[in-house]
């Protein structure tokens, strides 16, 4: 699975990057029918402590999942992220193993 990154309004680090792709390509371990996904990590403009975005794009044939966090780090963003993704991933693989 390829993982595509991009980081808006800030330039993201290697171990930000390295902890990103560990994280999305756990998901594989749920469905292999994943093609590719696409991250984009946001800065948000306003005051609040919790401006760090954190959206995944999951491209499974046929349809895609996406989830969308906003948390005081963009690691704990992307862990709910991906909680969420682990959510829809598992139930997308139920609905086509019933078919």
């Amino acid at each position: 699975m390829t993982v595509q990154i991009q980081s808006v309004h800030f330039d993201a680090d290697k171990k930000l990057l390295a902890f990103v792709e560990e994280r999305v390509e756990k998901l594989t371990h749920f469905y292999d029918g994943i093609l590719t996904s696409e991250v984009i990590l946001k800065l948000d403009k306003g005051d609040a402590a919790e401006n760090k975005i954190a959206e995944i794009k999951v491209h499974i044939a046929g349809n895609d999942l996406f989830a969308k966090k906003q948390c005081k780090s963009f690691e704990e963003a992307i862990d709910s992220s991906i909680d969420a993704l682990k959510a829809q991933v598992k139930k997308h693989k139920e609905k086509v193993q019933g078919l």
